[in-house]
């Protein structure tokens, strides 16, 4: 193979990229359970078997002291009971609202109907009532 040839096989190569390694509550819990009944040696050899670092250990311990147990992260907004509910009375008052919007438009017209031809039309008292009558 001429030189050439091989830096194109090169360079033609998907390399793999790492994964980022991520670790279940439980399997925290157990592993800073486990190294804590270890001496140093053992711990140290413990941590080898298990391809972490001490500084897992720390950042695991931290966590098992604020929360008092290390829960599972989840990633992304917060989740929120009420979302649907918010949505779904937007929709409505927004539907309402445009429904106010078309009975406005046609009450300003019949106003004008009305004035234009000369009849007189009721008051809202008239229609609805006078409140002392109730």
């Amino acid at each position: 193979m001429s030189e050439e040839t091989a830096l194109e096989v090169m360079s033609n190569e998907v390399l793999a990229r790492s994964k980022r390694r991520s670790y279940t509550a439980a399997y925290k819990r157990r592993v800073v359970e486990e190294a804590d009944r270890l001496v140093p040696e053992e711990r140290a050899a413990y941590l080898r078997k298990e391809g972490l670092y001490s500084s897992h250990l720390t950042q695991w311990r931290q966590e098992l002291g604020k929360r008092g147990g290390i829960a599972d992260k989840k990633r992304g907004p917060k989740a929120n009971p009420d979302r649907e509910r918010l949505r779904k009375l937007e929709r409505e008052n927004a539907q309402l609202q445009k429904k106010l919007r078309q009975a406005e438009l046609i009450i300003g017209a019949q106003k004008k109907l009305a004035e234009i031809l000369g009849t007189v039309l009721p008051t809202e008292e008239e229609v609805l009532g006078h409140p002392r009558d109730r």
